[in-house]
């Protein structure tokens, strides 16, 4: 079943997303953890795909093994180094496994290699969008929205602009890459309403794990956080390490889910980073839906 027509069954509701492990000995593991994560039941269950295509193969297995296993699958699908042949052969075997949901992306380039956008067959997602939908009218497309600009983006305005594209181009709602203030979400769903935007705009809330990995995700995706929050990690870290950032990246999520969801946004889009445990617990402290 395409997403768009779940969203309108449930609401709030959790979906979540996974990446494929790149040793296969760890797949066991994973789908444990996915099995677990059952008692949320999702609405949806994303699966990531390597920067250039790189886990390609894994992704059509595991999101297969999703749909048998009862989940609703969404594949991650990027345009580097995609062809219209290739984008075909690939929705056509995961239609084949049960999988009916995409979420389009415009993707990077693997680590080390550039790539020249203009000699790509497709150049941005909206231009994947459009194909997907001509080729596969009966395919559910999700996108990705940022709420701090792309790190390509020159201006807010533009970025809003681009990602109005994406969805008009056919695709059905969209995901929000990771933020951390609830205030950033509501104001770039108006923002996108006065854009004659009226599909969903999931937001995305991913539980801080270290305070390398979020320094990490800084550089990558220029996403904002307070200084409260930043101070209160780095002090977490100086007087516990890991286990005692992990514990306040719980509490946090607690807490912004709560927000998010007080304040009406439809459901919430979990990066599970395959901690079937950590996502429990954070579950479970927010309240059933």
């Amino acid at each position: 079943m395409r997403i768009i027509e779940l969203l309108k069954q449930r609401s709030p509701f959790y979906s979540l997303e996974f990446f494929p492990p790149k040793e296969r000995e760890n797949w066991p593991q994973f789908f444990a953890a996915v099995d677990k994560l059952r008692a949320v039941n999702p609405l949806f269950a994303s699966v990531t795909y390597g920067a250039g295509g790189s886990t390609r193969d894994y992704t059509l297995e595991i999101t297969s093994r999703l749909a048998a296993m009862g989940v609703t699958p969404m594949a991650h699908l990027t345009c580097v180094g995609a062809t219209g042949e290739s984008v075909r052969e690939f929705i056509q075997t995961l239609k084949a496994g049960g999988v009916h949901n995409i979420l389009a992306l415009r993707g990077d380039a693997p680590k080390g290699m550039s790539v020249d956008w203009q000699a790509c067959e497709f150049t941005y997602a909206s231009d994947l969008v459009r194909f997907v939908r001509k080729e596969f009218p009966d395919l559910g497309i999700g996108v990705a929205a940022y709420l701090t600009p792309h790190p390509e983006s020159e201006t807010f305005a533009a970025d809003r602009k681009a990602t109005a594209l994406k969805l008009n181009a056919g695709s059905d709602f969209a995901v929000t890459q990771l933020f951390f203030d609830p205030r950033e979400y509501f104001e770039y769903v108006e923002q996108m309403r006065l854009l004659g935007i009226d599909k969903a705009i999931l937001p995305g809330v991913l539980p801080i794990q270290s305070l390398e990995s979020i320094r990490r995700v800084f550089s990558l995706s220029g996403c904002n956080i307070s200084a409260k929050l930043y101070y209160a990690i780095e002090e977490a870290n100086r007087k516990g390490g890991v286990e005692a950032v992990q514990e306040a990246g719980i509490a946090y999520a607690v807490e912004q889910i709560r927000r998010l969801l007080d304040g009406g946004a439809p459901g919430i889009h979990l990066y599970t980073l395959n901690k079937a445990d950590m996502c429990l617990r954070i579950v479970e402290a927010v309240g059933r839906l």
